[in-house]
């Protein structure tokens, strides 16, 4: 298995949950209203100067689910362009 972090753009909620629909992937844990500062996506930290903010997903996903939605999401970031949204991967050691 691996752990799967996606952190996104808010405004990107709706987008990023209908690729975990069309993945098949209906187990996560979310954090909404996060900030952080990318090299692409900029800086959010909801405040005026920097507005915005980030959710963020964490999945816990069996190995052959991992790279279709990877897929997923490259195709995502070229649609929604400079939204923002970034994938990371580790292997998950256990699951109790």
């Amino acid at each position: 298995m691996k752990m799967i972090m996606l952190v996104f753009n808010e405004a990107m909620d709706e987008e990023v949950l209908e690729v975990l629909r069309h993945c098949r992937l209906g187990n996560y844990t979310r954090l909404n209203g996060v900030f952080g500062k990318g090299t692409t996506s900029g800086t959010h930290m909801g405040t005026e100067i920097w507005p915005g903010r980030n959710n963020s997903l964490f999945m816990a996903v069996p190995d052959e689910a991992v790279e279709p939605l990877l897929k997923c999401i490259r195709e995502l970031r070229k649609t929604m362009g400079a939204e923002g949204i970034k994938a990371f991967t580790w292997n998950l050691e256990s699951v109790t």
